[in-house]
Parts: structure tokens; sequence; C-alpha cells
């Protein structure tokens, strides 16, 4: 049955591309399997989901074909299919460059351009490297941390490369063989006759699984996988400067892959913690300072709060309720630049309450002498 993949992101099918990250996002949050209480299975649904609707391409064949998406995706997922009775009109379609001004897009449709080299005898054969799965997590910062970069140690229980056969699947000592059902290449090919006559396809040899090798014994500890699952800490260096959204790319911190295959990335989503004082826009950041009257009148030094511990802000004669002052390079590091931002400090001018009779008086007699 084919999945409804706006209903596993929770968003209706008009939802733009940033409602859905966003939705991909939260699930994926409280679904991670790495979480208390998460899931892998409906992690791993959520990011299938999120797979197709995030590509403008695959969300419009998921659109068009509805049900049968599926059946389109492995059938080859190109644009232009429908509406053919079988697979002679293609051909004839095909030939001609198009039915009625379609154009045909290959470009998602695996390794069909490998079946038609093949066909017009221009076939060569490619062992494609293994793709490990990557691991996604959420990393949340205060502001002290963005403006002064920061280094964190997180544990994931993830796939590692077996410590026993490092990798390889096979026991210690024990002699590795050529697999015999692909003769090393880790793939093996079908010949299959069509109306566009013999056509080679290619696939993952299931006896050694791509890797070429046969052990002839396999590892006591992995079963022969060459990975196990462990806790492993992952340090994550935070350069100065990052924003809400961004991601950092760790190579090679996701899951190992089998038998020695590359390992899968770790792609951390960053995001921030409100502050009580500061806001940010960019690398400056925005601040308020409340004052008195007398200070704002006759003017004065104030301490202000920075990123970087407190500095003493001159605040001249006259100064009004809502003006500006800029700290230069107090804000945040310029992540695609040099030097840091400024910190920006809105002044607001406290009007006294509650006055005296005599105060009172003093500002009558300072209201008749301006």
């Amino acid at each position: 049955m084919a999945k409804d993949y706006y209903k596993i992101l929770g968003v209706g099918r008009n939802a733009s591309q940033e409602e859905i990250k966003k939705a991909f996002r939260r699930l994926a949050h409280q679904h991670h399997p790495d979480k208390t209480g998460g899931d892998e299975k409906k992690f791993k649904e959520i990011n299938e989901a999120y797979q197709v609707l995030s590509d403008s391409q695959k969300r419009s064949q998921y659109d068009q074909f509805g049900q049968t998406f599926e059946q389109a995706q492995a059938g080859g997922g190109f644009s232009g299919f429908e509406g053919f009775r079988d697979f002679s009109d293609f051909t004839d379609a095909f030939r001609q460059g198009g039915r009625g001004g379609v154009e045909f897009d290959f470009s998602n449709f695996g390794d069909f351009s490998d079946v038609f080299s093949d066909f017009f005898g221009m076939g060569r054969t490619r062992k494609k490297p293994r793709v490990s799965r990557n691991i996604e997590v959420d990393l949340t910062l205060n502001l002290k941390e963005v403006a002064q970069g920061a280094e964190r140690v997180i544990e994931l229980y993830k796939n590692v490369n077996c410590s026993r056969c490092g990798g390889s699947g096979a026991e210690p000592g024990s002699l590795v063989k050529t697999c015999p059902t692909c003769k090393g290449q880790g793939q093996i090919y079908q010949v299959r006759s069509t109306i566009l006559g013999q056509i080679r396809t290619t696939s993952t040899c299931p006896e050694c699984l791509g890797s070429g090798k046969l052990a002839e014994k396999k590892c006591s500890i992995c079963r022969g996988e060459g990975a196990v699952k462990e806790i492993k800490k992952v340090k994550i260096n935070i350069p100065g400067g990052v924003d809400e959204g961004q991601v950092i790319r760790l190579t090679g911190e996701g899951e190992a892959g089998p038998k020695g295959s590359p390992a899968g990335d770790l792609y951390v989503n960053v995001h921030l913690e409100p502050h009580p004082l500061f806001s940010r826009r960019g690398a400056d950041i925005y601040t308020k300072k409340v004052i008195n009257i007398i200070q704002a009148a006759l003017g004065d030094k104030i301490e202000v709060e920075t990123l970087y511990g407190s500095v003493k802000l001159a605040i001249p004669e006259g100064t009004q309720s809502g003006e500006k002052f800029r700290l230069r390079s107090k804000g945040l590091p310029k992540l695609r630049g040099f030097g840091r931002g400024d910190e920006i400090v809105e002044i607001i001018v406290k009007t006294p309450k509650n006055l005296t009779k005599k105060q009172k008086e003093l500002l009558r007699e300072l209201e008749e002498s301006l």
C-alpha cells in the first residue's frame, strides 16, 4: 500500500517547503531513535516522506501518480510516460523525440542511462560505492556559545566498525576469498530480452552484499556484518557566529556501513536559546538599557552588559528615550567574513512616579526656566 507522505508529516498538500521542513524537524526530533522514547521505524518513515516532499521533482511525481508513486519510482520516475497504452507506444514516442511535445526526463531514472548505453554497445562496468545511513541530531546553543564558539560532546547509539574484525566481517586469521557469485565485482548482471533488444541490468550481489569478498569464517562478534551497535562519543566543534537553522556536517560520523563500506555523515541542526537581555539580527545584537530622567538630562556614564563582560557607555546630555548607541565589535563573529558585529543599545528614559510635593515643585521650577 502506498504511503500518504503528507499525512506522515502532518501537513496539507499545499504546504510550502518551509512548512514541510519545520514539520520534518519537529517530528524527527520527537522520534529520533537516539532519544528516550524514540521510534526508529517512525523516524525512517518520516525521513522517507521528507526525502520525497522536499524535492520538487519527486513531490510532483508523487502528486501526479498518487497511489502508484512507488511503482513509478521503481519504474524509473520519469515524466511524460502517462497516457501510453504499452511499451511500444513509449518507444515510438522516444524515437520521435517525444509525444505531443512531451519531453522525457531521465535524471532520476537510476541506471536507465546505463541500460541504453549497453543497448547501443557502450556498456561499461561500474562498481558503485555503497551508501550508509546518515544521522541527524539537534543541538541547542546559547548566545555566549555562539559568540565564543563551543565544543560539545554527544553520545550516539549507532553502528560502528567491529573492533574484532576491523569491519571486514571475517574472523581474524581466517581466509578471505573472492565471492564466487559476482567474481569479486560486488554486482551481478542479468540480460533480458525486451522490445528494444537485449538489455543488461545490474544489482548488488546478495551473497557478499557488494564487497566482492567472502570470509571463510565469519567474525564471532559481528556475525560477518562488519559493524556492531555501540554507544559512541562524538566531539562537535561549533564555530563562532552560527545561526538558527544552520547545519554542521561531520563527515564519516554517521552509521558505519557493512563490511567496511564508507560510513555515513552526521548532520547537526543548530538551534538557539532565547536570551533574557539580547536579541540577534545577523552578527549584531540588540539590548535595552533603562536610565532615569536626571541621567538623560545631565548625561552620565552607565554600565552596559555585553556578551564579553560589562563596559562603560557615555550618555550625553539631553539624551531622548529611544535613542540608540553602538558598541563596536561587541556583537557576534561574522561566520562568512572577518571581525564581529556590533551591540546596539537602545536607551529607555524612565519617567518617575509618586513624586513628593517638593519634587513636583522643583520640576515646575525647571519647566518655567526652560
